[in-house]
């Protein structure tokens, strides 16, 4: 199955990605089928090739979540964005915690105070 997904480039702390086509089980970092644009998070500079991009997906090819999000907002895809951050266990613990001490901190009465 093809898949869209990005590939870093560029030199080290200077990130550019490439827009790709690529086979799913393939290496990011292997020869792609086709690139279909550039992206620079610094500048916010984003050359996509949107015929090419809309004739892959037309074919079957599945964006990953980063890419979909991406698509959403050039517009060239419509939809809801994908979360694409996660949390790990540990964090997910933690954050439980404190919003537990939270709410049982509001339900306690309030004590009067001795005047």
């Amino acid at each position: 199955m093809m898949t869209l997904r990005l590939t870093r480039i560029g030199k080290k702390k200077r990130p550019l990605f490439r827009l790709i086509a690529i086979d799913k089980a393939r290496d990011p970092w292997a020869i792609a089928k086709e690139i279909l644009g550039t992206i620079n998070p610094r500048t916010k500079e984003r050359a996509l090739k949107t015929d090419r991009i809309q004739h892959w997906l037309s074919v079957g090819a599945q964006p990953s979540d980063t890419v979909r999000n991406l698509l959403i907002d050039e517009k060239i895809l419509e939809g809801k964005k994908a979360s694409v951050t996660t949390l790990s266990k540990k964090r997910q613990a933690t954050i439980a915690e404190k919003a537990n001490a939270e709410k049982e901190k509001e339900a306690a009465p309030a004590e009067p105070s001795a005047e």
